[in-house]
């Protein structure tokens, strides 16, 4: 569970990277390592929602800042 955690964050934060490309230089770096494969595209997309469904979860499922305050 703590690896999938670890490999789940690390998804989002190379996607993370890839959107402030975009959003900053307007180069689509996520679509050229794809080479332009819409198919690819979206399945590397929808691995990332997967990623950030499962961060919610673990998020709400043990509570890791309930000791913050």
């Amino acid at each position: 569970m703590k690896y999938t955690t670890w490999i789940m964050c690390g998804i989002l934060i190379v996607f993370g990277i890839f959107a402030s490309v975009y959003a900053l230089v307007g180069f689509d770096l996520l679509s050229f390592l794809c080479f332009g494969n819409i198919v690819i595209y979206r399945a590397i997309l929808s691995v990332t929602g997967v990623a950030a469904l499962w961060l919610f979860f673990w998020l709400v499922a043990f509570r890791p800042t309930k000791f913050l305050s």
